[in-house]
């Protein structure tokens, strides 16, 4: 045991928590945000007595396995109960998260049988704190067993509705690192194969006791012959009908942001792919020091390999997710949210090659652009590259002053770097185009633009129009009104009879504001 100084979060105070050796150091963390409330003051909290606080009451209830059986799942960090459980809070649901990379070995393969011995101590569990808080879990009426006969258009057929309720869910995560282990890529079908299998087998054993009503799909057992043996018995066993059933347990994939995947040591959460091949400490996965064995590379092969310009491992994809979420759906009691692209804003930043910049050629091509804004000149240039993409950008100013002509050259040094380096034009636009500062005003030698708030909302959006094929309108401005929409002096003078109509000045005229 190794004990360490920690936070929930960077305003929190420190704890003392005490974990295991071998734990990396965001455990200590999730085993902080595990911890009750009233526990908190205990100085150094330790892992294995918040263990024992639910784990040995929960012994005394079963013959089925020992508080030794859980210790071993959890210092091999196989699964993990969910905070409801560590808290025993009612008014949560009763969960159990199952880390898929933890019966997987680039040598031997997939643990079959443990992986069953795991998920058969987690559905007695649940089961057995469900019948012990079943009276005291908010939001779930005590109905008791429904015996209503429906009288159908034969008086001789009867269907006996029976409640069958849910004791909590097992949640599978860490999917990717357990394919990585195997030898599979994540996009790739064999891996969403191998998948289907882990998940239809939890599936499966999770319903045994519980009737034919919720098997899931029958998935192709060949791809992964280690549970293809044990798969036919679990079958044969959740499709009998029980005289009495046991109580239901459900399946799903974990959701970010919860400290059981912390503690596990997830590399990915639930179904999702692993989009970086490093950790935050900076070092590499371990899924990704298994693939690039399974790929017969050593590091400093690997290495070699990166800088001369290879790809030795692709990075997942979005639709890679997606084809992931699609071929699971069915093979699990309730399915996540359907991934979406803003959910993981990294992923396009991982496709980018980081640090690597691309020159600019010593001929290139490029257009100039000369026009004035409310009468200053300005000058914009480009380079390109030679398959006419942005890489170079200047903006000049002829008549102003030595500082504005220093900061628009130093902007235009600063996007030219990053489009070299692969920063999307588009975000430049979005960031520059409208801005309003300095001078602004008519635009004179550009038939495209009219009015520019600025020389940098000219410039950014003559690129977009360029090199983005999107053209954006003039900003909203007050130099093109009608007339009639001229600003009026809040008063006009009344019209006088008297006044004889040979008078040269009429009284009833209007005054307009001059500017």
């Amino acid at each position: 045991m190794r004990n360490l100084h920690t936070a929930i979060d960077p305003d929190a105070p420190l704890y003392s928590v005490t974990i295991p050796e071998d734990w990396e150091s965001n455990a200590a963390t999730a085993i902080l945000q595990l911890c009750p409330e009233h526990q908190l003051d205990v100085s150094p909290i330790k892992a294995d007595v918040l263990t024992a606080n639910w784990l040995l009451p929960l012994c005394e209830q079963t013959d089925q396995f020992t508080a030794h059986d859980w210790e071993k799942i959890l210092l091999q960090r196989q699964a993990c109960p969910n905070t409801s459980i560590w808290k025993n809070d009612t008014s949560q649901k009763l969960g159990i998260t199952i880390n898929l990379a933890a019966f997987a070995s680039t040598e031997t393969g997939f643990d079959a049988q443990s992986y069953r011995h795991v998920l058969q101590i987690a559905v007695e569990t649940l089961r057995i704190l469900y019948r012990q808080q079943a009276n005291f879990i908010n939001g779930e009426l005590p109905f008791l067993e429904l015996a209503d006969s429906v009288n159908a258009k034969n008086d001789d057929q009867q269907l006996e509705l029976t409640s069958q309720p849910s004791a909590g869910i097992l949640y599978l995560s860490n999917l990717d690192a357990c394919l990585a282990q195997l030898g599979f890529d994540y996009d790739s079908n064999d891996g969403r194969d191998i998948a289907c299998c882990l998940t239809c087998f939890a599936t499966l054993l999770a319903n045994v006791g519980c009737g034919a009503d919720f098997l899931p799909l029958s998935p192709d057992w060949n791809a992964l012959p280690e549970l293809a043996s044990t798969a036919k018995d679990i079958w044969a066993l959740a499709s009998d009908e029980p005289q009495s059933r046991l109580e239901r347990i459900d399946t799903s994939f974990s959701l970010p942001g919860n400290p059981t995947d912390l503690l596990l040591g997830s590399e990915a959460c639930g179904l999702a792919p692993i989009f970086s091949p490093l950790r935050e400490d900076g070092l590499l996965n371990f899924s990704t020091l298994a693939r690039l064995a399974h790929k017969g590379l050593t590091l400093e092969s690997a290495l070699a390999a990166s800088l001369a310009g290879e790809q030795v491992l692709t990075p997942p994809s979005i639709q890679a997710h997606y084809a992931m979420h699609q071929a699971l759906a069915g093979f699990v009691t309730h399915m996540t949210a359907r991934p979406h692209h803003i959910t993981y804003p990294l992923s396009a930043k991982a496709m980018l090659a980081r640090g690597t910049k691309v020159p600019l050629p010593p001929r290139r091509k490029g257009i100039t652009q000369k026009a004035s804004i409310a009468g200053r000149g300005l000058f914009l240039r480009t380079g390109e590259y030679e398959d006419g993409t942005l890489g170079e950008v200047s903006i000049a100013a002829t008549k102003e002053s030595a500082m504005v002509k220093g900061l628009l050259d130093s902007v235009s040094q600063a996007v030219s770097i990053g489009l070299q380096y692969g920063a999307p034009l588009k975000e430049y636009v979005t960031q520059f185009a409208y801005s309003r500062f300095g001078i602004a005003g008519t635009v004179e030698g550009d038939p495209n633009a009219l009015y520019a708030t600025s020389f940098l909302d000219y410039s950014f959006r003559v690129l977009s129009d360029i090199y983005l094929n999107e053209p954006l309108a003039d900003a909203p401005n007050n130099l093109h009104v009608g007339e009639d929409m001229v600003p009026m002096l809040p008063l006009e003078l009344p019209e006088d009879d008297e006044t004889p109509p040979s008078s040269p000045h009429p009284r009833n005229r209007k005054f307009k504001l001059v500017s």
